[in-house]
């Protein structure tokens, strides 16, 4: 064939080149997640919004060295930047639903307030979920989730299966989740044991502890 490797280099290959891309290239890994009843997600211990519309979703979540997305079905649906905070949560605004943006600022004595419209049981449970914790905001998730299953089973199962959630010691979301789910809520409570503690003791604090 006539010419050389550099005519035809010259001739078929250079005009099929396109630009360098402007930015380097960013190593990301996937993973997939479910959004949580307070519509966020858990990366790497931390929590990150997603469109409250989205609870209960599988989403694909992209993370880089410097970012956390959010996809659904191929389409974005959040973008945050990383964080390393274990327990912390990062939250748009944009991402909660009306009712709720005024907890933007979400502290133990609002969640605590937030409960007693169920109930003294619920307010005790969440103040125990927050207690038994190192720092309380790392039950804001479990708290959440747990006010939640009212708007499932109603306020009034709700505080009877924290009231027995609490005489079991069962301190937790699923805990009260399971008891919902069962019925256990709507059948007689066991006898505590003479040596079982009584929920009014040192360590429940009270709404105006965290204030």
């Amino acid at each position: 064939m006539p010419g050389s490797r550099l005519s035809e280099f010259e001739s078929v290959d250079r005009p099929a080149l396109l630009p360098l891309p402007l930015t380097p290239w960013v190593y990301a890994e996937w993973q997939r997640a479910t959004v949580g009843p307070d519509y966020h997600v858990q990366v790497g211990g931390h929590y990150y919004s997603v469109p409250y519309q989205l609870v209960r979703e599988k989403l694909d979540i992209r993370v880089t060295a410097l970012t956390v997305e959010g996809f659904l079905r191929g389409r974005r649906v959040a973008s945050h930047v990383r964080s390393s905070r274990v327990g912390g949560y990062t939250t748009i605004p944009e991402h909660m639903p009306r009712a709720h943006r005024e907890y933007l600022e979400w502290t133990p004595a609002r969640l605590i307030s937030w409960a007693k419209e169920t109930g003294p049981e619920t307010a005790c449970l969440v103040e125990e979920i927050m207690a038994s914790r190192p720092h309380p905001q790392q039950g804001f998730r479990s708290c959440l989730g747990l006010l939640s299953l009212g708007k499932t089973y109603g306020p009034e199962r709700l505080e009877a299966a924290c009231r027995r959630a609490l005489l079991i010691r069962g301190l937790s979301y699923k805990s009260v989740k399971s008891i919902l789910a069962s019925g256990l809520d709507d059948q007689p409570l066991p006898t505590p044991k003479p040596n079982q503690l009584s929920l009014a003791h040192e360590n429940i604090r009270g709404a105006d502890y965290y204030s």
